[in-house]
């Protein structure tokens, strides 16, 4: 009795091991990947293949040692660490491409694919494509956020409007666990991963106070430091150290917070981190008698208005007459149009109608005039120097595009309605609205990063965007701007540059 037990011990062993070892033979990732527990160096340059060129990432310093370290280790149970979703292939984000390649390599057995924000939702069947489809086709994870708000600056949040669910497709926000009539309610929306680079930039501030609500700008109650606000999509953790708690209890699900030890050496590393896209297909190198690249990033002060100092995008202005330089005709004609597209963002007014954060409550008017640069205004980076988060209609009707895979929401403001919705709306994420409780913040959604954008597709918070194109027809829909073919060749092109 004894040896047959012994014998099926063995005999279950050498399956296991062979199971293992076949596994482990038919996984495989993506050109780039970084796994978690991975050793050797991250080096201090590098550069990675996407569709338009190559993407180049730095860190400032000396190669970091990846063994050992927090940012690259995995430090819970479900076997992610933070590079798990900022891969420096797809410029410390993750391209919804990378994922899905991810999935056919090892079969849907990453941790990316995690079952409480890797899938639609965590009591779906986990082993089913299906189940992972936002994040595969979107490139979008799962968010939960509590209703009412959690408490905000240590005071509670009492909300001013009524939160319905109209549609949910894949049974989160009705789930007796996970949704808001759950013992603990919640809310379930689906967001893209904001890339861990230039976060010095995303960290300066460039007033006293938000202009976006007229209130004064919060500080930081450990640094003293005024808060920017545009570190994550809903503006939740209003510093680094507080992003990185959040994020170890959900996406790493982590039991315990991170230490100060592990804190201290994550934010050394990611504000060392510079990524833009470095080498187009057809125009060569970015800097080469302009100055696209990280280096710029690296080398410049943030915070700082294009309006009175560097103008946004001008790195390109050295391209608009390529004459005699030595270059071919191709991308002599490539790099034009990517200094047209500088130029156009700059340049090309439009009317900025019913967007939040815009036309009010700043007090510019309904309408407003102006350019891409009204908002999009930091030099070097093109994210937005004034503080506060903005709705130009992503994810809220009418203009979201329509999305039967997103869960839809009725707002119903019992205060002041809404400026620019009225009282009853519909929407597939109130973003910062489930963070203050106020309806008129409801669809505001941090400005998204502009470096790097040709390793990260799909474009804005809910993966809307597929391509670049998508982005920019988005925006002459919106705005009714009426580009013409050649102007929106341009901005693409500018945009894949960047």
């Amino acid at each position: 009795m004894k040896v047959f037990c012994l014998n099926a011990l063995m005999q279950a062993s050498l399956l296991t091991m062979l199971s293992v070892s076949t596994f482990a033979a038919e996984v495989t990732y993506p050109e780039g990947w970084i796994k978690p527990g991975e050793t050797g160096t991250f080096e201090q340059s590098q550069t990675h293949s996407n569709a338009s060129g190559k993407v180049k990432v730095l860190s400032e310093g000396q190669p970091v040692e990846m063994s050992g370290h927090p940012f690259f280790q995995a430090l819970s149970e479900n076997g992610r660490a933070c590079i798990s979703c900022h891969q420096p292939s797809d410029g410390m984000s993750l391209s919804a491409k990378t994922i899905q390649d991810v999935w056919s390599g090892t079969q849907g057995r990453d941790p990316i694919f995690a079952a409480w924000d890797g899938s639609n939702c965590p009591d779906m069947p986990q082993k089913d494509k299906a189940s992972h489809s936002l994040l595969l086709d979107r490139g979008l994870f799962r968010i939960q956020m509590p209703w009412p708000p959690a408490p905000r600056y240590g005071k509670a949040v009492t909300p001013d409007f009524d939160i319905e669910v109209v549609r949910d497709p894949w049974g989160c926000n009705s789930s007796q666990k996970y949704g808001p009539d759950a013992t603990e309610p919640s809310i379930s929306v689906y967001r893209r991963p904001r890339p861990v680079a230039n976060l010095k930039y995303l960290t300066a501030v460039g007033f006293a106070y938000d202009p976006k609500q007229g209130v004064a700008l919060p500080r930081d109650e450990i640094s003293g430091k005024f808060l920017s606000g545009n570190i994550m999509s809903d503006n939740r953790s209003v510093n680094l150290k507080a992003q990185m708690q959040d994020a170890s209890g959900t996406h790493l699900e982590m039991l315990s917070a991170l230490t100060d030890v592990q804190v201290e050496k994550i934010e050394g590393f990611i504000l060392s981190i510079y990524a833009a896209q470095a080498e187009d297909k057809d125009a060569g190198k970015l800097d080469d008698g302009a100055f696209g690249g990280p280096e710029l990033l690296r080398d410049s002060k943030p915070g700082q208005l294009g309006s009175i100092g560097r103008a946004v995008w001008s790195e390109f202005e050295p391209w608009e007459d390529q004459k005699n330089t030595g270059v071919t005709s191709e991308q002599a004609d490539k790099r034009a149009s990517i200094a047209r597209g500088a130029r156009l963002f700059r340049e090309k007014m439009f009317l900025i109608s019913d967007s939040a954060g815009i036309n009010s409550p700043m007090g510019f008017g309904n309408p407003v005039l102006n350019s891409c640069v009204f908002c999009h205004n930091m030099s070097q980076m093109g994210n937005d120097v004034a503080p506060g988060q903005v709705d130009i209609g992503t994810t809220t009707k009418p203009f979201a595009e329509p999305a039967p895979e997103l869960p839809l929401f009725r707002i119903t403001c019992k205060g002041e309605p809404h400026p620019h919705y009225g009282r009853s709306f519909l929407t597939q994420d109130p973003g910062f609205g489930l963070v203050t409780g106020r309806c008129a913040d409801t669809g505001k959604i941090t400005l998204q990063s502009m470096r790097g954008l040709a390793a990260r597709a799909p474009y804005f918070s809910n993966g809307s965007a597929k391509t670049m194109g998508d982005l920019v027809d988005y925006y002459d829909r919106r705005y009714q701007i009426n580009f013409t073919e050649q102007e929106r060749q341009d901005l693409i092109n500018l945009m894949n540059s960047l």
